[in-house]
């Protein structure tokens, strides 16, 4: 959608320090800045940001990049997100590709409704602060509630006047088209009963912002005690609102979900204001409807833990069942906290303190295994088949989690609070998964139980390519112009015509001789994306004698530029700790920088060598006698080469 010539401008002209600036308080050390984590707690920085590389490091989380990179990460943006983000704050023209007109168009629909939706926000905000009837109905109300004015202008909180074309007649009046007035639900038109009129009337209004900040719609609550006026009313299905596809305080409470790694999951407006208010930013709101896949799923962007909060009243608490199962099934770990009888989120937290509250969460959230029992058992008694039919309901549930080892822990828990065997538990588990992966047969299955046989971890395995491949970018990146000393061992006839070994010292840029020696290897990178790099910096020492670190990272796959930024940042990190004030003297790598180089590429070839000697092992279980024979003089060969390698990597070592 953004062409390349924008993008190639936006990391041109965006300064990474400048942009983090906006979002972490950076001081300066020598040529790089750093600062607090944002993404972790913490009391001593570690957060680093190098202007001259423009990237940044956070070596709590090990999290990094490029500016971009900071943007998806901190503001959880898309990559075309964070591009428009910093098209806008340097004020550079955004150019679009080539679209068909039908994509230009709904494009051009999209962001017209996007304007037109802040346009009645910015309208709602100031009829409550600036117009007598604001002021006295609407900001009268919240502050009924409790709300403070920094409380309402966070959340842009607002209020549609009684006037049933107010918002429409004043937003024509400046230059807006009424089509997207109608396409975004804030105006009716129907020409047979008049002019056209604005669906909200006489509300306070709540604000709803998509992840990036952006108002798609609105949730209006009416104030007077009309008949057959619905006392919430919310925009309706459009091209940028998708009720089932929001919640309710994303925007506001992002920063913190990722932070605490926990989203707290209330039910109305309110509740999340109320909390926020009171201290507790993690929290959001599916806005009074049934908990959705995609509302999950937005969750899950940011963290993989949920605490469902709700009321102490028993309807609300057996409707959430459906929620929690859904939140199971996303393979997600969900808590579940209930308030005192006749308390909610809002009133709960606007009588107490913060420090109350968090001890009140923390203390009362369960499980769902407990939640689900606790609340299921209470309703069965003592009748044995409302109990059957209970424990059915709890592995119904369990079996839905997709990992197979929680799956093993929650049969475990089950089976001790309900006082039920672990046999007949898994039994069931068993014939539930059974028939979710066979949902078709219609042949009733036998009862197979579930035995838990348990098995060695298995020690990860390391790709040896990789890491191989990584160090020599390493190399390239940081001492790829540098001119070192290297020892080469050559072999030469002595007076009695014996072959003998002699050392030189060659003197030769880092990059000249990785270059040369993998070339006469014939050695191709695995990775391809090591491999063009590669090729790349090798390409721009030849022609430029430098590299520039920027140009590296304008990739949109944040894996491989956090790789890169890890890279290019390795050598900044004793910054962070001061180790010279403390008379503490880090060695630098460019003292063992030959060594480093030649040590990586023996450990290369040794490898390659390793891999050649396993193919042909394997081909010789296939080949006649003859052919056999062959395979094992060449097998024989590449081990004697591999002898050679060894013996000059272990002189290196």
């Amino acid at each position: 959608m953004i062409s390349k010539t924008t993008i190639d401008q936006v990391y041109e002209i965006a300064r990474v320090e400048e942009v983090i600036g906006d979002f972490v308080s950076l001081k300066k050390s020598g040529s790089n800045y750093k600062g607090l984590s944002p993404f972790s707690q913490e009391r001593t920085p570690s957060f680093m940001v190098s202007p001259v590389k423009q990237i940044w490091k956070d070596f709590s989380s090990g999290k990094g990049g490029n500016v971009v990179a900071f943007l998806m990460e901190h503001e959880h943006f898309s990559y075309p997100e964070a591009i428009r983000y910093l098209a806008k704050k340097y004020n550079i023209e955004l150019e679009e590709t080539e679209q068909s007109d039908q994509e230009k168009e709904a494009r051009s629909q999209q962001e017209s409704m996007y304007l037109v939706a802040q346009y009645a926000s910015d309208f709602y905000q100031d009829q409550l602060w600036d117009s007598q009837e604001g002021k006295a109905i609407g900001l009268s109300y919240f502050r009924e509630r409790g709300f403070t004015d920094d409380t309402l202008r966070t959340f842009g909180l607002g209020y549609a006047p009684t006037n049933k074309s107010a918002l429409t007649q004043k937003a024509q009046s400046e230059g807006y088209n009424l089509e997207f007035l109608e396409a975004t639900g804030l105006s009716i038109i129907n020409e047979q009963q008049g002019p056209p009129i604005d669906r909200f009337r006489e509300r306070v209004m709540f604000p709803i912002r998509s992840m990036s900040g952006r108002v798609q719609g609105f949730g209006g609550r009416i104030l007077s005690s009309k008949t057959k006026v619905a006392k919430y009313l919310n925009s309706p299905e459009s091209q940028i609102y998708h009720k089932s596809k929001i919640l309710y305080g994303i925007y506001e409470s992002k920063k913190t979900i990722a932070k605490e790694d926990c989203c707290y999951l209330v039910e109305g407006y309110t509740d999340v204001i109320q909390m926020h208010q009171a201290g507790i930013t993690n929290v959001v709101s599916s806005s009074g409807t049934a908990l959705t896949v995609e509302q999950i799923r937005l969750i899950r962007r940011l963290t993989a833990q949920i605490v469902v909060l709700f009321d102490g009243d028993a309807a609300g608490l057996r409707a959430s069942l459906r929620g929690i199962d859904l939140i199971l099934e996303e393979g997600m770990h969900v808590k579940v906290c209930a308030f005192p009888e006749g308390e909610d989120p809002d009133s709960f937290c606007k009588s107490r303190s913060k420090e109350e509250i968090e001890n009140y969460l923390a203390d009362t959230a369960m499980d769902f295994i407990q939640f689900k029992a606790s609340l299921l058992v209470s309703e069965a008694a003592d009748d044995p088949a409302q109990k059957a039919q209970t424990i059915r309901d709890i592995v119904t549930s369990i079996s839905k989690i997709p990992d197979a080892i929680q799956r093993e822990l929650y049969v475990q828990r089950c089976a001790t609070l309900l006082k039920v065997s672990e046999p007949v538990l898994f039994s069931a588990l068993a014939q539930l998964l059974h028939q979710k992966e066979k949902p078709t047969s219609r042949r009733s299955q036998p009862e197979i139980p579930l035995q838990v046989v348990p098995k060695p971890l298995a020690t990860p395995k390391v790709n040896r390519s990789y890491e191989l491949e990584r160090q020599i970018i390493t190399l390239l990146l940081q001492y790829g112009a540098t001119e070192v000393a290297f020892e080469e061992t050559l072999l030469q006839k002595n007076d009695k015509g014996e072959l003998t070994e002699i050392s030189q010292q060659i003197s030769a840029k880092v990059f000249e001789k990785i270059f040369l020696d993998l070339q006469q290897d014939e050695v191709e990178f695995a990775d391809p994306r090591f491999k063009s790099l590669f090729y790349t910096l090798i390409q721009s020492y030849q022609k430029d004698g430098v590299v520039h670190p920027d140009r590296l990272l304008q990739s949109d796959d944040p894996k491989f530029n956090q790789v890169i930024s890890d890279i290019l940042m390795e050598d900044e990190h004793h910054q962070l700790h001061s180790w010279e004030r403390k008379n503490i003297f880090v060695k630098t790598h460019e003292k063992e920088i030959a060594r480093r180089v030649t040590e990586t590429i023996l450990s290369l070839r040794r490898h390659l060598i390793d891999q050649k000697i396993i193919e042909l092992q394997g081909k010789t279980k296939e080949q006649t006698i003859e052919d056999g024979d062959e395979q094992l003089e060449e097998i024989k060969s590449y081990l004697h080469l591999r002898t050679l390698v060894s013996k000059k990597l272990n002189r290196v070592l």
